[in-house]
């Protein structure tokens, strides 16, 4: 009995994505498709790959050793087509791009593009949650977001570190000073982003832990537009240092009596590691860590 590819790779997708509703959606099939897939090859074996609770399902023991033999699989498929890129020198391709801020990336994305002028490049920006949400979903090759937590499905690397401060419009009376106490910003209006970003998620935690509340809050979905709204003096500011730039509107404070900071990684999925244009981003951000 030879394996049926189409049922193997149908299970390896809800493996992958951990259900069948998701699955279908990254992999552009209907869920009744995938299920039937899934279905004729447990039966075709007389085994148990899936268990179902409810809406949900979960691997067995048997259908988690055959999700590592065949993400060993697609994974060398995806090497073998990129074998083929490679044949012709990285000339043409993609690579899209995602991350939760540009001023973490471009400058990385412009040394590959003077190093691979054919290949194409995209960037989509979001806040973290979103910027991994598009990596897993496929929607982009790489993603650039600080504190990523473990996951066997990503291959991950250390980028960069970068910590939070807090920043006033030139005219606030802190404008005079370079750094400023956690507890000076006990119950003043704060403009922060939205839930789901690091950077509110690292500010809340440091707060939290040193027993303190902000005050009024303003929720900003965009870095943009927090500088816009702290330039025009509607509160205090918190983003990480890089991304405050060098805008003469605005001032940056240094937090002196705490640590917040977070490290911003690299990641790609683990099986598509071995896609050449992903590979080529790798090793530049290999080469620009020893520099």
């Amino acid at each position: 009995m030879s394996i049926n590819h189409a049922q193997i790779r149908a299970f390896h997708g809800v493996a992958r994505a951990g259900g069948f509703t998701r699955a279908s959606a990254e992999l552009h099939v209907t869920q009744p498709t995938l299920s039937g897939q899934v279905a004729a090859l447990e039966e075709a074996y007389g085994v148990r790959l899936f268990e179902r609770r409810g809406r949900g399902s979960e691997l067995t023991d048997l259908g988690r050793s055959l999700f590592a033999i065949t993400s060993r699989l697609f994974s060398q498929e995806a090497e073998a087509e990129q074998l083929l890129v490679a044949a012709r020198g990285l000339a043409t391709g993609q690579l899209r791009v995602g991350a939760d801020a540009p001023y973490t990336v471009i400058p990385l994305l412009a040394t590959f593009n003077r190093r691979y002028p054919g290949i194409r490049l995209s960037m989509s920006f979001g806040n973290s949650e979103r910027v991994l949400q598009d990596l897993i979903d496929r929607r982009s090759d790489v993603a650039v977001l600080p504190e990523l937590k473990p996951d066997l499905r990503l291959h991950a690397v250390p980028y960069r570190r970068d910590r939070l401060i807090a920043f006033v419009e030139r005219g606030h009376p802190w404008a005079s000073r370079r750094s400023l106490r956690l507890s000076e910003l006990d119950g003043q209006r704060l403009v922060l982003r939205e839930a789901g970003s690091t950077t509110r998620a690292l500010f809340e935690q440091v707060m939290a832990q040193a027993g303190l509340m902000p005050g009024d809050v303003l929720e900003i979905g965009s870095r943009e537009a927090v500088r816009e709204t702290v330039a025009a003096g509607l509160g205090i500011g918190i983003i990480f240092a890089s991304e405050l730039g060098s805008d003469d509107r605005l001032h940056g404070l240094r937090l002196r009596d705490v640590e917040a900071e977070a490290i911003e990684y690299a990641a790609c999925l683990t099986e598509r590691q071995p896609v050449r244009t992903v590979r080529a981003f790798f090793e530049l951000l290999g080469e620009a860590a020893s520099d």
